[in-house]
C-alpha cells in the first residue's frame, strides 16, 4: 500500500469578518465624538462588535494517496476553495497541520500564479521555474502546452489583455504539462466552454494515469463521477464523509434535497443586472402545499418568488428553468418563450410552473434559474439547488419500466396498422 502524498490533520481556517459602519458618512466631529464613546463606553464595543470570527474551515483531516483523483463537493460556503488554496500554500491555516509529498500545481481564480505585464510566452516559463523545473525541462514541453492551450496567436501579448477563457486555457495547459506531482483544479474551469472542459477532463484522467494525483472541486456532478474515484464531502467546513465517489455524492444529493424551499435572497455567485433578483424556489402540490418532493406521473408545482427593482413593471420578460440529472447532465428546460407566453406589463412578484403530470422518473435532480429583460441577462444562478422525484405510475397501470432505461417518461402509445 503507497503512502499518502497528502495529509491533513486537524486543519482549521478561522477569518475576521469586518463589519461596515451602517452610516453614509463620518465626519470629522464624529470621529473625535467616537474616540470618546470608546473611551467611555467600552462595554457597547463588546455588545455590538464590529467583526466577528468565521471558521471556513474546521478540524478537518484526511489522506490522499499517489495516484488518487479526488473530487471535493459541497454546497457554496462548504469551505472547499479554502481547501485547496491552503493546500496549494496561497493561504496558511489557522491551525492544524499538512504534509505534502511532491510538486503541486494549481488552477484556482482565473489569473492565480499570472503575472499581469508578462506575456503567455513568458509566463509559461515563470510558473514552470515555481515548480522547480530548468529552462531546458519547460523548453520540452513548451509546444505541447501551446497546442494545447490554442493561444498560439497571442503567446506574446501581456497576460492583462487575454479574456477569461484565455486565460484559463493557458492556465489549465501549464498546470497539468508540467508535470506536476500533484494537480489541483477549482471550479475555474467552469469559465472555458463544453469542448475544453471535456478535454481538461481527459487530460486530468492522463496526469492521473501517469500515477500523479488530482484534486478536483466541482459543482458538475457529471464531471466529479467522471474523473474521480474518491470523494470528500465538506458541508459548513467540515467533512461529512470520505469514500468512494459515488457513495460520497448520493450522500450529497441525499442532503441537498432535503430542503422544501430554497433561499436564493442572499446567493453571492449570481449574475445579471439585477432588475429581477430571484428570492426563493418551492416545491407544491395541487392544493398548494409546500412539498419535500414531487412524484412521479402526479400534478407538480414549482413556484418562484423574485423581486423587482423598484417595483417597476418588466416589459419582454423571459423566464427559464434548467433541469439537470444527478450527473450534472440538462435533460429539461422550462422556459416560457417556448411556450408562447410572453410576459409584457410584469407587475407580480411570484410566477409557477405548471407541471400536469410529472415526467421524471425517481431522482435528485438540480436546477438551473435565470431571467432576462429585454433580451438581458436580469438574474442568473448556476446551481441554485436541487428538488426529488418520488417513484410513481405514470400510467396507471401498475408498471413502473426497470432501472437504466432513461430519466423521463414521455406519454405515449401504440397502434396496429392493419395491411
Amino acid at each position: 500500500m503507497s503512502n499518502p502524498v497528502i495529509k491533513v490533520e486537524n486543519l482549521s481556517k478561522k477569518y475576521i469578518l469586518k463589519h461596515k459602519n451602517s452610516e453614509p458618512y463620518t465626519a470629522l466631529r464624529d470621529v473625535i465624538s467616537n474616540k470618546v464613546k470608546t473611551i467611555a463606553n467600552s462595554k457597547s464595543q463588546i455588545l455590538n462588535p464590529k467583526s466577528e470570527e468565521f471558521w471556513a474551515l474546521n478540524d478537518v483531516s484526511f489522506e490522499i494517496k499517489q495516484g488518487d483523483r479526488v473530487g471535493i463537493i459541497g454546497r457554496n460556503g462548504a469551505g472547499k476553495s479554502t481547501l485547496l488554496k491552503i493546500l496549494s500554500r496561497i493561504v496558511t491555516p489557522t491551525k492544524g497541520r499538512i504534509t505534502i509529498e511532491g510538486r503541486v500545481a494549481s488552477l484556482l481564480e482565473v489569473g492565480t500564479g499570472f503575472h499581469q505585464e508578462l506575456s503567455g510566452r513568458e509566463n509559461i516559463f515563470l510558473n514552470g521555474s515555481i515548480l522547480g523545473m530548468n529552462k531546458n525541462e519547460i523548453k520540452k514541453k513548451f509546444d505541447e502546452i501551446v497546442d494545447f492551450s490554442g493561444v498560439e496567436k497571442f503567446l506574446d501579448t501581456p497576460v492583462k489583455r487575454y479574456s477569461s477563457g484565455m486565460y484559463v486555457r493557458l492556465a489549465f495547459s501549464i498546470a497539468a504539462h508540467l508535470e506536476p506531482d500533484i494537480l489541483i483544479v477549482d471550479e475555474v474551469l467552469a469559465v472555458g466552454d463544453a469542448d475544453f472542459q471535456k478535454k481538461c477532463l481527459g487530460k486530468m484522467k492522463d496526469v492521473s494515469g501517469q500515477g500523479r494525483t488530482v484534486l478536483f472541486v466541482s459543482h458538475n456532478i457529471a464531471a466529479v463521477q467522471n474523473l474521480c474515484d474518491k470523494g470528500i464531502y465538506l458541508k459548513q467546513g467540515k467533512v461529512q464523509m470520505i469514500g468512494n465517489v459515488e457513495a460520497v455524492l448520493s450522500s450529497y444529493l441525499k442532503a441537498s434535497s432535503e430542503i422544501q424551499q430554497i433561499d436564493l435572497a442572499d446567493r453571492k455567485d449570481r449574475s445579471g443586472n439585477g432588475i429581477i433578483h430571484f428570492v426563493s424556489v418551492e416545491v407544491k402540490n395541487e392544493n398548494n402545499i409546500p412539498m419535500k418532493s414531487l412524484q412521479c406521473g402526479k400534478f407538480g408545482k414549482i413556484r418562484i418568488n423574485f423581486n423587482r427593482k423598484n417595483n417597476m413593471p418588466l416589459n419582454n420578460v423571459h423566464f427559464a428553468f434548467g433541469i439537470n440529472d444527478e450527473y450534472g447532465q440538462r435533460i429539461a428546460q422550462f422556459n416560457n418563450e417556448i411556450t408562447n407566453q410572453l410576459f409584457s406589463d410584469l407587475r407580480v412578484d411570484t410566477i409557477d410552473i405548471i407541471i400536469n403530470k410529472v415526467p421524471f422518473r425517481q431522482g435528485i435532480y438540480s436546477f438551473v434559474l435565470f431571467a432576462t429583460v429585454n433580451n438581458e441577462i436580469a438574474d442568473w444562478i448556476q446551481d441554485a439547488g436541487t428538488f426529488e422525484v418520488e417513484a410513481g405510475d405514470f400510467y396507471n397501470t401498475g408498471k413502473l419500466p426497470p432501472d437504466g432505461q432513461g430519466n423521463i417518461f414521455i406519454e405515449h402509445s401504440f397502434q396496429l396498422i392493419q395491411p
